[in-house]
């Protein structure tokens, strides 16, 4: 992969972004306008992202399935709200085999219609209950405006969904979810995020209540990086899902979707970048380690020292690479730096003869020597340290990036300039709410799981409000 000149980010974040993505090859076009090729290097992050939020959610007795692709347009129909909130994403399909199909079918924007249509025939008594079932997917939602991994028209996502006999337990689920996005994100991605409720507008279609995980990116932008729902009984009603209660009559099950899908790598990739490329955390890191040999004529014990270095780390479950290609060694510096790579590990003769390796973080640039005897130890210690340096840079800058502010003229002034999150008080009034965005491009993002009730009035019309929510651009 040779080094191309890249757009530097504290210059122009867009073109950064795509250059980083494109350059370190995790993704490219696809041949299709608005598509993504996932590469390998790319795919590894969802890859790690599906090995850990699968042991939480079977933790929590959520099972695997998958349902099909195309859903009938008429099972759309069924939830009107559903159906109105998602017709301009829609894509059709209306021929199939070279003849017009007598009923046209939706390309997946999402699958609660097909999974409540037979959920229905599989489950009818309370003994059933509750049902916990998550699915990994793609959706092909038609977007004007298309950004890699950020939006896409195809993308991947993990989709979870539950039915529950009391809308206490439907509830709690939903929070559940939440709150596993949220420690994903930190521990995971270490990108900190603040939870809370949507508004009625910015509401998931045919839902009663929508939570979301926001993220803040350096560039004062908002990013939604998960999103769970109480869905009630609209759907249940809709699709007439109906099971035998205790007492032995009909009742509906109360339900709840909640997803997470590649948009969150976005996120990573902005919150983390520099100007020399990717910074990735070490827990999501696709190569955790990264060793260069420093070879020069005659130092043929170099090669076999770092095999025993790899094979110790491997052993430990470090992702580990040795970078043996015929460059320069200071090629192989920008590239694995462009990469993201946490840490990398420098071997010449000199290492060889003192029994130690040279390491430097892709964090913060420091420079140190390990002890090859404890190796191992060493290298998880500082994979550690790293993890939890990323974290706190990141938390830093989403204060940074949160502001309260109590008149429109100041709103306007910071939406302008600094932007980030803006805590105001809203009347919740859904006019107050458009003419913001209008006026500002700014969006209610949410209102805190534990805000706190004040007296307060709100920002545009100054009626009493007794909330701030948080407002932001966002991506």
């Amino acid at each position: 992969m040779g080094r191309q000149t890249l757009t530097p980010l504290s210059k122009n974040v867009s073109g950064w972004y795509n250059d980083v993505v494109l350059q370190s090859g995790l993704a490219d076009y696809g041949p299709a306008k608005g598509t993504m090729v996932f590469r390998p290097y790319g795919f590894a992050l969802w890859e790690k992202v599906q090995e850990v939020f699968n042991k939480a959610i079977k933790k929590k007795g959520v099972e695997n399935a998958y349902f099909p692709l195309f859903i009938p347009y008429s099972l759309l129909e069924k939830e009107a709200d559903h159906v109105e909130g998602f017709s301009p994403e829609l894509a059709l399909v209306t021929i199939g085999g070279g003849k017009k199909l007598q009923e046209k079918l939706a390309v997946r924007p999402t699958s609660e219609t097909i999974i409540y249509s037979m959920w229905k025939k599989w489950y009818q008594s309370w003994r059933d209950f509750p049902v916990l079932m998550n699915q990994w997917a793609n959706i092909v939602r038609w977007e004007k405006r298309t950004y890699l991994f950020l939006r896409t028209t195809e993308f991947l996502w993990q989709e979870g969904h539950t039915a529950h006999t009391t809308e206490k337990e439907a509830k709690e689920m939903s929070l559940w979810a939440l709150e596993e996005y949220r420690k994903l994100y930190e521990e995971l991605f270490a990108v900190p995020g603040i939870v809370g409720i949507k508004s009625a507008r910015e509401r998931f279609a045919g839902a009663m209540e929508t939570y979301s995980v926001e993220l803040m990116m350096p560039n004062g932008k908002a990013l939604q990086g998960a999103t769970s729902h109480e869905l009630g009984q609209n759907f249940s009603k809709a699709f007439d899902f109906t099971y035998q209660d205790k007492d032995g009559k009909s009742a509906y099950p109360w339900q709840t979707s909640w997803g997470l899908s590649t948009r969150s790598l976005g996120g990573l990739i902005l919150t983390h970048g520099d100007d020399k490329g990717l910074r990735f955390p070490p827990m999501i890191a696709p190569i955790q380690v990264v060793i260069v040999p420093i070879i020069g004529d005659g130092d043929s014990k170099v090669t076999e020292y770092v095999e025993k270095i790899q094979d110790v780390l491997l052993k430990q479950d470090v992702r580990v690479k040795i970078d043996e290609r015929d460059c320069s060694p200071g090629v192989k510096f920008n590239e694995w730096e462009l990469r993201g790579v946490p840490l990398r590990l420098e071997v010449g003769p000199k290492e060889i003869v003192e029994k130690t390796v040279t390491w430097i973080s892709r964090e913060d640039g420091e420079r140190g020597i390990f002890n090859v005897e404890d190796i191992s130890d060493q290298v998880k210690q500082q994979l550690s340290m790293i993890q939890k340096q990323m974290l706190k840079r990141a938390h830093k800058s989403l204060m940074a990036n949160t502001t309260e502010v109590n008149n429109y003229d100041e709103f306007k002034k910071k939406m302008k300039n600094s932007r980030g999150f803006l805590r105001a008080f809203w009347c919740e009034d859904k006019k107050c709410e458009e003419n913001i965005k209008n006026e500002t491009k700014a969006t209610t993002r949410v209102r805190l799981l534990n805000e706190k009730k004040e007296t307060g009035k709100c920002v545009y019309c100054g009626k009493k409000s007794s909330y701030r929510w948080n407002f932001a651009l966002a991506y």
